[in-house]
């Protein structure tokens, strides 16, 4: 029962982050990094270890979030930090053979050296995350598609692994992720008016 509470209150905070991600609030990074190291324990005890591993690189990254998001800005919290922007061919390339190179040796490390029961899907979703998450510190409005392929597989395999709350969670993400898309590219295209002005 504990362990279903604990979980219960990651989804609620991970859901509070999403929430703040789409309204570009600064404050999404603390929440997004308590929600995190919830969902390091929530995860390594469902045995999916490359998902509590990547809940620490979260963890980790939410400071460089917070870093690049004031670095425009410096004290505020509002979006008036980085703007928006979209990633060029090149970088999509670059970021491509990155999740490549993360999948495959992920892939190798937890089938070979874990008790994984999922190790090809825990590793797909690991490698797209860790570039998704460094793509939102950079403000990429791309950091979406990253998000709606990574929530819809997890449903799927929180579901086989009886991590219901998590699994409605992650149904919730993929709804939200295709509103947050919508909404940051809206947003983007009123700053690049705003700033033509």
């Amino acid at each position: 029962m504990a362990d279903k509470l604990i979980e219960i209150f990651g989804v609620i905070s991970a859901l509070i982050y999403v929430y703040l991600q789409i309204k570009l609030r600064w404050g999404m990074w603390i929440v997004g990094m308590v929600a995190s190291l919830v969902y390091v324990y929530v995860f390594f005890t469902a045995k999916f270890y490359a998902d509590a591993g990547l809940n620490v690189y979260y963890a980790l990254a939410s400071v460089y979030g917070m870093w690049c998001w004031r670095k425009g800005g410096a004290g505020n919290n509002s979006a008036e930090t980085i703007p928006i922007s979209r990633i060029t061919f090149r970088q999509g390339i670059v970021y491509a053979i990155i999740t490549t190179a993360l999948f495959a040796l992920m892939r190798f490390v937890l089938a070979r050296y874990t008790d994984s029961p999922v190790p090809t899907g825990d590793a797909f979703i690991t490698a797209l995350s860790i570039v998704g998450t460094y793509m939102l510190a950079k403000k990429n409005l791309e950091q979406w598609h990253i998000w709606i392929v990574v929530n819809a597989v997890s449903i799927g395999l929180y579901f086989y692994k009886d991590l219901y709350p998590t699994a409605g969670l992650y149904i919730v993400y993929t709804i939200l992720s295709f509103y947050g898309l919508w909404r940051w590219r809206r947003d983007m295209l009123a700053e690049r008016a705003n700033f033509a002005q």
